[in-house]
């Protein structure tokens, strides 16, 4: 039996050229449960989560999380105010008083899947299988006021800055006050607190951000806007919730942020990640660590050297590039250019064994002409990335790039995508194939639905939700009378022995741990 059969094959996940994940990013299928009725959303579902006993619930509600990992972390904090607050999870709208809909405003794709959950959760309200609808995240606070105009139904506006409000938004509803239908709060100079979450994604991994905002101001992007500027999150603060997460059985660690070696500037005025991973590398409990929103700018030496002698830091970094021709660069304003690129990609490779590196680039950016793109297929080619996603750019109308010419019909944006998909697609082949007669340790996720003795994991070399995964075969299967060995949260050492197209099979060979 071919187990990877069992799961459509996919290339790149990504939809979001500043590193953004899909805007279902970081809830993997055993986390969220499609309601036949609506197959689109994300419901999060209350499996996962310790519950208000009967008698003190407040109310009930279902909750949609869209978008990237750093609007996960948001949900999570809401979730578990909500809980705190003594208001219970539900899996199906239909049986809740309220809908939470944390959206992504990010690029017109993204707003589109928001609105679309809106109004499902709107028609229920409509017929009467809802209260209110509370809407939430990049989305509320992109359009503010204009998105009550566009859709009046929507019962509260809850701002990206403004969940730490959301209880006394509920409180409002439940009790029918409408005096008041927005909360939107500025960008505080100090990251909001993301303890006592109540965690979404299995219990063995889970996202850590570190900071806030971003300074960048990119051309094409509008995240300053709807997160404001960068603010680093102490270095005590992010140790205290990292270990919170250790205790609650997370292995690993994936660091989010918008741009990770920015850390600590704005606070300690100069770069202090090196120092913030050796002492999250004293953590108790944790197997690796994982660096995405690896902007390829405040690279220092340390950093490099931090990164190699780390036992628990997976050789992987996430960093998106956008473009390689230089002309281009200064249009996007982001403030590297080829030369400056290929010197610290050479320095990654040379000073960090088994690196793995994903990137994202832009196709049909304002400008770019023919020469310009063959020179991203060049770079592609020379540099090999073993991951890779690649996105059309998207027109958003409030940012710098909106007011460039010429733009590029969509379906240039699209050719140039596929084509550089299709050389990508043939270096991450290579590159599996390669992994077949390797060790590898595999950090389990779930099983292979309807097999006892195989399992869906992952290596250092995938980031949750957007890379590849192993299928894992054991043939030794039952342990006695304890059931299968494997089980998700344990991490196995696997020898690799084929390869489907982005995805890895291995046969186990060690014990599991």
């Amino acid at each position: 039996m071919d187990i990877a059969e069992r799961r459509p094959v996919a290339g790149d996940r990504r939809l979001g050229y500043d590193g953004q994940l899909d805007t279902c990013a970081g809830l993997p299928a055993s986390t969220v449960r499609p309601d036949p009725q609506f197959p689109s959303l994300p419901f999060v579902t209350a499996s996962y989560t310790a519950q208000t006993d009967q008698a003190d619930v407040k109310g009930r509600y279902a909750f949609v999380s869209l978008g990237c990992p750093k609007n996960l972390v948001d949900s999570e904090r809401m979730l578990g105010l909500l809980q705190l607050d003594g208001y219970r999870l539900v899996d199906d709208p239909r049986e809740a008083d309220f809908a939470v809909v944390n959206t992504c405003g990010f690029i017109e794709e993204a707003r589109q899947e928001s609105f679309a959950a809106i109004d499902e959760m709107l028609q229920l309200k409509r017929d009467g299988a809802l209260r209110g609808v509370i809407v939430s995240g990049c989305l509320a606070e992109r359009q503010q006021e204009s998105l009550l105009a566009e859709r009046p139904e929507i019962d509260q506006l809850v701002g990206v800055f403004g969940r730490e409000q959301v209880t006394r938004v509920a409180d409002r509803l439940i009790g029918g006050l409408t005096e008041q239908r927005a909360v939107f709060q500025p960008a505080p100079t100090h990251p909001l607190p993301d303890t006592s979450r109540l965690r979404i994604t299995p219990k063995h991994f889970a996202f850590l951000k570190i900071s806030e905002g971003c300074d960048r101001l990119c051309t094409f992007c509008a995240i300053p806007k709807m997160r404001g500027k960068h603010a680093t999150k102490p270095i005590e603060e992010v140790v205290a919730e990292a270990r919170e997460l250790a205790a609650d059985g997370v292995r690993e660690l994936v660091i989010v942020a918008q741009d990770t070696p920015y850390y600590g500037i704005d606070l300690y005025g100069e770069p202090r990640l090196a120092e913030l991973l050796r002492q999250l590398e004293e953590v108790d409990g944790l197997d690796w660590i994982r660096l995405m929103y690896f902007y390829p700018m405040y690279v220092s030496d340390e950093l490099i050297e931090t990164i190699a002698a780390s036992e628990r830091i997976v050789p992987y970094l996430d960093m998106p590039l956008q473009h390689v021709n230089d002309q281009l660069l200064r249009r996007m304003q982001r403030r590297v250019n080829r030369s400056e690129t290929e010197e610290l990609l050479e320095k990654l490779r040379r000073s960090i064994p088994d690196l793995v590196l994903r990137t994202t680039f832009i196709t049909g950016f304002p400008g770019e002409s023919d020469q310009q793109f063959e020179e991203l297929i060049e770079f592609v080619r020379q540099q090999q990335f073993e991951r890779l996603g690649v996105f059309t750019y998207s027109l958003e109308p409030d940012t710098p790039a909106a007011k460039l010419s010429p733009h590029l019909p969509e379906e240039v944006k699209a050719e140039r995508r596929e084509r550089l998909m299709a050389e990508q697609q043939e270096i991450a082949f290579d590159w599996n194939l390669a992994q077949v007669g390797r060790q590898l340790d595999v950090l389990i996720d779930s099983a292979v639905p309807g097999e006892s003795s195989a399992w869906i994991g992952r290596s250092f070399a995938d980031a949750p939700d957007v890379d590849g995964v192993v299928y894992v075969t054991d043939s030794r299967g039952e342990n006695g009378s304890h059931g299968p060995r494997l089980s998700p949260g344990r991490l196995v050492r696997c020898e690799i022995v084929a390869h489907r197209d982005y995805d890895l099979i291995g046969v186990v060979c060690g014990e599991p741990r």
